[in-house]
């Protein structure tokens, strides 16, 4: 199977989309463990659950270029 030389705009948000919501998916795991392990100070949780809410945000901004609204 051959790659193409150049990948288009879509494939590129696309690969960038699955890359984030697999760290947003690893995020969310980190701060389960974190908070069972019952070792986690307040601080630590609470940059994780910010970092997580950012990277929410840029998954629906690459979701929203990829699927623009339609107007019905």
């Amino acid at each position: 199977m051959s790659i193409p030389a150049e990948m288009s705009q879509e494939d590129v948000l696309q690969i960038r989309l699955g890359q984030l919501q697999r760290e947003h998916r690893d995020m969310d795991e980190a701060i389960l463990a974190l908070e069972q392990s019952g070792r986690a100070d307040q601080l630590t949780l609470r940059r994780l659950k910010k970092q997580k809410l950012c990277l929410k945000d840029q998954i629906a901004a690459l979701s929203d270029r990829l699927i623009p609204d339609i107007i019905a």
